[in-house]
């Protein structure tokens, strides 16, 4: 199974190899091989990167008890933040994770609820793992309200070889834990922003997978936050959606 996201890319790699494989034999002796080679590699790369396996989410996060992991890749950081000002709005703890080209790209929601913010920001280009590339790099930012009333906020994070975010929700949209909701296309970075009062399970060095590896456990007894939404949260998609 593709991204449908990748279907373009797909069809037009799909095409160039076939022309170059088509063209190829025109060239004297074993030369004809290496651009039959070269684009047969990048077909396959192609086809790689925008595999979208299925994913099955634990129970524990069916039944709201605990936070996933919104994509595939290497957790380069976890944190505490002495106040997240953009949708939680009180201290909070981040886990960050670094996807390679070589990671699946698909991005899933890292718990149920309902989209309240949702934000795109263009910036930067700093590599993912940069420490201001969450501040300064192209990305779009997504605010769930659990039906706990806990808020949760992720970040598609560009990277200096991802030029491409898409996310398909927006205001008003629900989301169950592990749906997918876009993609960054070639190498990106995920934040994850959650209240102070989660049990982080990760740590940096950890590989995580979207949709089923739990990287936090919600409190029994967390509070309903009862802070209004801030006035920036109806914003465009990346899509112009």
């Amino acid at each position: 199974m593709f991204a449908p996201e990748g279907y373009g890319i797909i069809g037009v790699s799909v095409l160039v190899s076939l022309l170059v494989a088509g063209t190829a034999f025109l060239l004297p002796g074993p030369w004809k091989w290496l651009p039959i080679i070269l684009a047969t590699a990048t077909l396959a790369f192609t086809l790689y990167f925008f595999r979208d396996p299925d994913r099955v989410p634990p129970q524990s996060a069916l039944d709201g008890k605990v936070i996933l992991a919104p994509a595939d890749g290497k957790v380069v950081l976890v944190d505490s933040v002495d106040h997240e000002p953009l949708y939680i709005d009180a201290p909070a703890k981040q886990v960050s994770i670094f996807l390679s080209p070589l990671n699946v790209h698909v991005n899933r929601s890292p718990a149920d609820g309902v989209v309240e913010f949702d934000q795109y920001v263009p910036g930067d280009y700093l590599v993912a793992w940069h420490p201001k590339a969450s501040e300064k790099n192209e990305r779009s930012q997504l605010g769930i309200r659990h039906p706990s009333g806990m808020r949760i906020l992720f970040k598609q994070i560009a990277g200096k070889v991802a030029r491409r975010i898409v996310y398909h929700v927006t205001v008003g949209d629900s989301l169950t834990a592990g749906q997918r909701f876009g993609i960054v296309k070639f190498g990106s970075r995920m934040d994850v922003l959650m209240p102070a009062s989660v049990e982080v399970t990760v740590r940096p060095g950890d590989r995580v997978t979207a949709g089923e590896s739990i990287i936090a456990r919600i409190p029994v007894d967390v509070p309903r936050a009862t802070n209004d939404v801030p006035d920036s949260s109806i914003m465009m998609g990346a899509d112009g959606e």
